[in-house]
């Protein structure tokens, strides 16, 4: 019966951490060098403007949905988002939709 306990603790406890053990096995690939980052939601106007605008500069990009990547949303807030979207243009942070500071970071 012991055995099974811990089992049941562990298993729960590495449920509880998923997103830290996942980090172990692949790495966020948000520390690429010279990648852009889009980091917004589905339902955001303005991280719609933002897709927008990346497509019409032929842009290449990744998304980050925050509230449905834990990993992502992480990143997120340790970069210093408080609203979206975010846009990490090559190690330079855009807040909120500006499309001359997205051209200028380009």
């Amino acid at each position: 019966p012991m055995k099974k306990v811990i089992l049941l603790l562990s298993a729960l406890a590495l449920f509880q951490h998923w997103d830290t053990v996942q980090r172990w096995f692949q790495p966020p690939l948000a520390d690429r060098p010279g990648e852009v980052v889009l980091y917004a939601t589905q339902w955001c106007g303005y991280c719609a403007k933002t897709r927008e605008q990346l497509a019409q500069d032929q842009i290449a990009y990744r998304e980050i949905d925050i509230e449905k990547d834990h990993a992502g949303q992480a990143t997120f807030k340790a970069l210093g988002g408080r609203g979206v979207p975010l846009l990490d243009i090559k190690g330079t942070l855009i807040h909120g939709y500006d499309p001359q500071a997205m051209r200028a970071a380009y």
